[in-house]
């Protein structure tokens, strides 16, 4: 796979406090957020690759999921997620 798991180990510790810590939403969102733009810049030179463009769909509703699990949860960690990831120009 593209991402090696030291790759995603650094990934987790930025973003989720440890590299053990692989179930927090936070850290999730990160890992979504680099396997979404990797499929995007794979899609913008494969138009026709309906197999990724699918998983890119799948992608992103679980990311956004977890997104409103979070603001719903604790808006401060919502809140410095899309800061750290720069999801969002307007934070609500």
């Amino acid at each position: 796979m593209y991402l090696s798991k030291e790759y995603k180990a650094g990934i987790f510790a930025e973003f989720a406090g440890d590299a053990k810590n692989t179930g927090s939403a936070e850290g999730q969102v990160a890992l979504f957020t680099k396997r979404i733009a990797h499929l995007t810049e794979h899609l913008k030179q494969n138009r026709k690759d309906f197999g990724t463009q699918l998983a890119l769909q799948k992608l992103v509703g679980k990311r956004r999921s977890l997104l409103a699990y979070l603001y719903k949860k604790d808006v401060e960690r919502y809140r410095a997620i899309i800061k750290a990831l720069q999801l969002r120009d307007i934070i609500k």
